[in-house]
């Protein structure tokens, strides 16, 4: 009696060849169901019904996080193929959505905060879009005022006859805080002094902000001082690791419903000392290499050092520049002095120079005021050798907005530059330079974008003898006017190309991003260097390029038709740091 049982036992424990199953979903949930759904494989009847249990429960528990609450899922042996079919169903909408606030809380902030939820009623319900409104409201809350806030409770009751899901999130503000004094930590090497004149922000009694802590943090990081920064509200040292609610109660009932709470700042100093090492290339100025050293430290008061060597095919240049820290005005000063050979367009100049600056931030504007005194030995090919001297005073200011600075396809910069030497201060020639360049990227969708530039230049003067080449006008390469060699726009001496009082470029640049990395680009250039209006002729340039969004900015590499010479032109620039 018991024969029937054994031959039953006996074929299922026969081996049978392992199938793939293989999946059949709509295409709204196919994606989905293929990145995480693991079918593997099945090998007899006993692993088909464990595999039928698991799919429906995976099944179940993946659509559930797009909404889909009562999917069906059909496992079938088809011509010894296992199938499985999966039928979603209807998707959830959003029902009613309910924000509650277990504390104190002014009415408008309440409304705003409502108001800016982002799951609306009748949006499809994701999982993924439910957390990222709940952290987002949390962000905002935390954002103003109420550094403790936090969630309390959150629930979403799914009704799936009705397709509806409702929400509910409560949300406790806690006490109101403002910034109380810096404690600042792990400085070894600098005082708290130099952490403080970066601290335009954080200021001790005002409410708290965390874009402001944001911003303080920030300013400390581009410092060369510190290798990282943390910049935070430190709630529990006024608490006294207590409750932020019972605290807030005894503040309320003195009157003051604000919580006074000291801002920590966590800093890792990073070494005082850099050597680096580059090589790369560009058709402007041919190959080249480089050392530099670093020092944030100089001379033990905080001062920082950056002096280098740069040989090139075209140029060679030596620097030295010191800069203090920044005053309580957000100014920084600092000096410098170089020396520089070149032979470019068959004009070769030896100049060295010492000067004086200050930089200042004004909001987004950038403030420079500089004295500078400029030595040069002119040598055109084909004409005298003369040696001017400038001794000048400069002002330059740049403004910027780019949400992305690496990435030129969106924000727009302004540039305005001011310098001129007097006879009567021992300059060789009297003389006013203007100077103005604009760029502008403009994002066309997702794969698209153009790029705008543009330059003025005007030097007033008499004449241009006596005046230093670096207070006037030659164009051409790579960033200029493409198709024509570097400094080759401009007055002719000799067999040389000097530069003239007069400078006008425009160029326009369409790109189309083929993979988010790499992109291919079309472009025209024009523009001229002249010493007079009546002489000026804009040079025309344009072709193709390939664009790559490197770590470090984008690269290109052009190919570029100079349509006054007739002829084709590569433009390229690679450096690597080592």
């Amino acid at each position: 009696m018991h024969k029937p049982f054994a031959v039953a036992a006996w074929l299922l424990a026969l081996p049978v060849s392992a199938a793939v199953p293989q999946l059949q979903a709509p295409e709204e949930v196919r994606e989905l169901l293929s990145s995480y759904l693991d079918l593997g494989e099945v090998n007899d009847a006993t692993a088909q019904a464990a595999f039928e249990r698991r799919v429906r429960r995976e099944v179940a528990s993946l659509l559930a996080t797009e909404g889909y609450f009562s999917p069906e899922v059909v496992v079938s042996d088809a011509a010894g193929e296992l199938l499985v079919e999966v039928r979603p169903g209807p998707r959830s909408l959003v029902g009613g959505v309910a924000i509650e606030f277990a504390g104190a809380i002014e009415p408008a902030r309440r409304e705003v905060l409502r108001s800016g939820w982002k799951l609306k009623t009748g949006e499809p319900f994701r999982q993924a879009d439910w957390d990222d409104a709940k952290q987002s409201l949390l962000a905002e809350l935390l954002a103003v005022d109420y550094a403790g806030g936090r969630l309390q409770d959150s629930a979403a009751e799914v009704d799936p006859e009705a397709r509806r899901v409702d929400l509910r999130v409560v949300v406790e503000p806690g006490p109101r805080y403002r910034f109380g004094e810096l404690m600042i930590s792990g400085l070894k090497r600098y005082s708290p002094d130099l952490v403080e004149r970066y601290n335009r922000s954080v200021t001790p009694g005002a409410d708290y902000r965390e874009e402001r802590l944001r911003a303080f943090q920030t300013a400390l990081q581009d410092t060369p001082y510190f290798g990282s920064v943390i910049v935070s509200l430190d709630r529990d040292e006024q608490l006294g690791q207590g409750d932020s609610r019972d605290f807030g109660e005894s503040a309320a009932a003195t009157g003051d419903d604000r919580v006074t709470a000291p801002v920590r700042v966590q800093v890792r100093e990073r070494a005082p000392y850099q050597v680096s090492l580059g090589a790369g290339y560009s058709t402007n100025t041919g190959a080249r290499v480089e050392a530099s050293y670093r020092s944030s430290d100089l001379l033990g008061r905080a001062w920082e050092l950056n002096t280098g060597v740069r040989i090139e095919q075209l140029r060679q240049t030596a620097y030295a520049d010191v800069f203090l820290p920044p005053d309580e005005r957000r100014r920084r000063d600092g000096v410098g002095m170089a020396v520089q050979s070149s032979d470019i367009e068959n004009l070769a100049l030896d100049s060295y120079s010492v000067g004086a600056t200050r930089v200042q931030q004004r909001g987004s504007v950038e403030q420079r005021l500089g004295v500078n005194w400029l030595e040069e030995k002119q040598t055109p090919q084909g004409a005298p050798t003369t040696t001017n001297r400038a001794l000048t005073a400069q002002a330059g200011w740049t403004w910027r907005h780019a949400p992305e600075p690496l990435d030129p396809a969106q924000g727009i910069a302004l540039q305005l530059q001011l310098g001129g030497g007097s006879k009567q201060l021992l300059s060789d020639q009297n003389f006013l330079r203007t100077y103005l360049r604009y760029s502008q990227g403009v994002a066309l969708g997702a794969s698209d974008g153009l790029l705008f530039r543009g330059e003025l230049g005007v030097t007033f003067a008499p004449s241009r003898q006596g005046i230093p080449q670096d207070f006037l006008f030659r164009t051409g390469g790579s960033n200029s006017v493409r198709g024509y060699a570097y400094q080759s726009l401009g007055v002719p001496e000799g067999s040389a190309v000097v530069g003239g009082r007069y400078l006008m470029t425009m160029s326009a640049e369409y790109t189309h991003w083929i993979t988010p990395s790499w992109g291919a680009a079309v472009f025209v250039d024009a523009g001229d260097a002249q010493d007079s209006r009546d002489a000026f002729s804009l040079a025309l340039g344009y072709g193709l390029g390939a664009r790559w969004k490197s770590p470090v900015g984008p690269l290109g590499l052009d190919l570029a038709y100079g349509q006054r010479d007739g002829q084709v032109r590569f433009d390229f620039s690679l450096a690597v740091p080592f």
